[in-house]
């Protein structure tokens, strides 16, 4: 494990690099022996300096959520990362390319929070119980590592990857749709870039939200109602480009768009 010294450095590196939009170099080439318990500790380093520069939490998001991207990474279990509200982005306010290093774009089922979820013991009814609505999403990630040459402890350190999101207007009821079957189709600039189906997250997105908030109570924090909870994406990450014009639609869930200038 890593010094307290350290990890303040690594954090100040990766706040730096998110403010100035130069990345750094991945961590873990610099110091291969630092784990999941650095990374999250790190990560939470920067996001209790954005809480105590006024940043709100208003919910969670989980990567490496398929089968396949924990292969790449050689893990065995998903990560998560912090949504604050000035990350979130609107479908009618392009937002500036500029903003961000090297932004990819990931389709989702996002989950509204109705009620508190329990912690170490949460299980899938929970999760489902709590749940006020299902909601289209987009979630903007990006990389303070240069070139998105990561790996896993740089992702975590870097919260997740995680740098924005979107919500679409539509809300239903998880009793109204069945979460593992919603197709998803992405077009860039009019045309389909992804497709994939919500069950490409751990089989079923309440999986990994059950999982998110057993991970977090570890941490000492909890999923509250109200909460916005990104689950994983259905398609692969889609890298976005200046001028580009984001379409997502869900099948019984409606769309979300996302415009960069």
């Amino acid at each position: 494990m890593l010094s307290d010294a350290v990890r303040m450095q690594l954090a100040d590196e990766l706040d730096v690099a998110e403010r100035d939009r130069v990345g750094i170099g991945p961590l873990i080439a610099r110091y291969p022996d630092i784990d999941v318990v650095d990374a999250y500790e790190i990560q939470l380093l920067n996001i209790r300096r954005k809480l105590d520069n006024g940043a709100k939490v208003v919910g969670h998001k989980v990567g490496l959520s398929s089968l396949a991207m924990q292969q790449m990474m050689g893990v065995d279990e998903p990560d998560y990362g912090h949504l604050l509200a000035d990350m979130e982005v609107f479908e009618d306010v392009p937002v500036e390319t500029s903003r961000y290093l090297i932004p990819r774009v990931e389709v989702e089922v996002g989950f509204v929070l109705g009620a508190d979820l329990p912690g170490e013991e949460c299980t899938e009814a929970d999760v489902l119980a709590a749940t006020v609505a299902y909601a289209p999403s987009i979630e903007l990630i990006d990389s303070r590592i240069k070139d998105w040459k990561i790996g896993l402890a740089d992702t975590i350190s870097d919260n997740a990857s995680s740098a924005g999101f979107v919500l679409g207007a539509a809300r239903v009821a998880p009793k109204d749709l069945d979460i593992k079957a919603i197709d998803a189709v992405l077009t860039r600039n009019g045309e389909v870039i992804a497709e994939g189906r919500s069950d490409a997250v751990l089989g079923d997105p309440v999986i990994a939200v059950a999982w998110l908030a057993r991970k977090v109570a570890s941490f000492g924090v909890r999923l509250k109602a109200g909460d916005i909870v990104l689950p994983g994406s259905c398609t692969r990450a889609i890298d976005a480009r200046q001028g580009d014009s984001f379409h997502a639609e869900f099948a019984g869930l409606g769309s979300v768009r996302l415009q960069f200038k």
